[in-house]
């Protein structure tokens, strides 16, 4: 079991006795910090705003879950996935946070097994911080937060919602760690505020991951990281429920995201567990929902688009003609890094199951193209005619959407809450048929590979 204490404040005693004990120091701004919040562009994220205590504890466990999904590589498990992990967390109320159903929470979200120890800390995480307010105040005067990935689904949710009220102000919260993902979101923002007015989006931009080891750390991390990480959602909505709770507790968290990817079928039986993510699953939401409420968070997460497949979501813009011009910019992609390694533009791959998700909705409604992707998926060059593990999610796809699939494999990724599984089944069918009809499409390698399963 890798076990982590969490504290949030210098003065606290380093364990002694516990040499397997791994430390994360949340020191926002601080070189003996191990959970790095902010880079060299400080730490604007927090200056001006203070949310209540509860809603602070609860950004903090995001921040903790991620870096430790992240510091504790899945290979050193006996089945090399499933990582006994433990987290001893500092909060105001430590009996509420017992009862909360926080090991079902994270276990469902990352595959994991985890176990939260709370205990009591009076010290606020952000006591002693410059530029943090002393009491509760709003991030800033708006209606909602949204959760602003820079990926097509987030920016198609922040144009509905703005033209949905014309009054409508948001915040934004993206979150990164200097990568492709970070040029897209601030590329787009730029354009949201040329043409909405900058007054009516805050943006708030959270840089965040366990840190480097350096001087002056009690306990410096393992320098190796686990690449796949399923826990940052816990993180990106924590701290959106933060900035929400810090304007009252109605208002809302917006994370839009498309409900066949919501609910990730797995497209072929081994891709069970590793390839089948649930960052926003709606029983990773409603558990979520539930535990925070239960610790005094009640800020409403709402996913506008959970019940449309992407082709629907952009069929269905409230402004189409800006959301084709600054589609191209988005990014929607695993891994936007991996063309640099091949001297190609990075950005979209175009073989990764968003980057082809991605592609079958623009053919929706007609905006499909190659360019701007590092690979074709739909020719197969350079993917489908050798051996090379960037052809598994392409191969995957053609297998998965061409299979005789039963109506109940929608709940192989887990439980659907609330009755909707009907709602569910049709996002699922719809999502398949436009990757069937994009597919239909194919010339090359792709075309030879879906010929010879139909």
């Amino acid at each position: 079991m890798a076990t982590y204490r969490v504290r949030t404040h210098p003065d606290a005693a380093t364990p002694t006795g516990h040499e397997d004990l791994r430390l994360l120091d949340w020191i926002p701004g601080k070189p003996e910090a191990t959970i790095q919040l902010g880079n060299r562009a400080g730490l604007r994220f927090l200056n001006g705003w203070r949310a209540p205590r509860a809603a602070l504890d609860l950004f903090l466990l995001g921040a903790s879950v991620y870096c430790v999904d992240k510091a504790t590589r899945r290979d050193s498990a006996a089945d090399v996935w499933t990582r006994e992990l433990s987290v001893e967390l500092p909060v105001a109320d430590s009996d509420a946070w017992r009862e909360a159903a926080w090991r079902e929470t994270l276990d469902f979200l990352t595959g994991d097994r985890w176990t939260l120890r709370p205990y009591g800390e009076s010290r606020s995480p952000l006591e002693g911080i410059r530029g943090v307010p002393e009491h509760v105040t709003p991030v800033a005067n708006v209606d909602a937060v949204s959760l602003f990935s820079g990926g097509l689904d987030s920016l198609t949710g922040v144009i509905d919602l703005l033209e949905e009220e014309p009054d409508r102000r948001l915040c934004l919260i993206s979150h990164n760690e200097g990568d492709q993902a970070s040029t897209a979101q601030k590329t787009l923002i730029a354009a949201l505020r040329a043409h909405y007015g900058a007054e009516r989006l805050e943006v708030r931009s959270l840089f965040l991951r366990p840190a480097p080891a350096r001087a002056g750390q009690a306990r410096p991390l393992p320098s190796e990281r686990e690449t796949t990480t399923r826990a940052r959602s816990m993180l990106f909505l924590t701290a959106g429920l933060a900035l929400a709770a810090s304007i009252g507790p109605d208002v809302p968290v917006y994370i839009p995201e498309n409900g066949f990817i919501g609910i990730n079928v797995p497209l072929t039986r081994a891709r069970s567990g590793s390839y089948s993510t649930r960052t926003t699953h709606p029983q990773f939401i409603s558990l979520l929902r539930s535990a925070a409420a239960r610790v005094g968070v009640r800020n409403p997460i709402l996913n506008p688009f959970r019940l449309k497949t992407k082709g629907e979501i952009l069929a269905g813009s409230r402004n189409p003609d800006l959301l084709r011009t600054l589609a191209p910019d988005s990014i929607s992609c695993s891994h936007p890094e991996a063309a640099r390694y091949v001297d190609r533009e990075q950005g979209n791959c175009g073989y990764c199951f968003p980057c082809l998700i991605r592609r079958s909705s623009m053919a929706h409604v007609g905006w499909d193209s190659a360019d701007g992707y590092a690979w074709d998926a739909l020719s197969g060059k350079d993917l489908l005619d050798r051996n090379t593990r960037r052809a598994a999610d392409l191969r995957a796809v053609i297998n998965g959407v061409y299979a005789d699939r039963p109506d109940r494999d929608i709940f192989r990724n887990g439980p659907i809450p609330d009755g909707e599984h009907p709602e569910f089944l049709r996002v699922w069918r719809g999502g398949i048929e436009e990757l069937r009809l994009w597919l239909g499409g194919a010339t090359g390698a792709t075309a030879d590979a879906v010929r010879g399963l139909k």
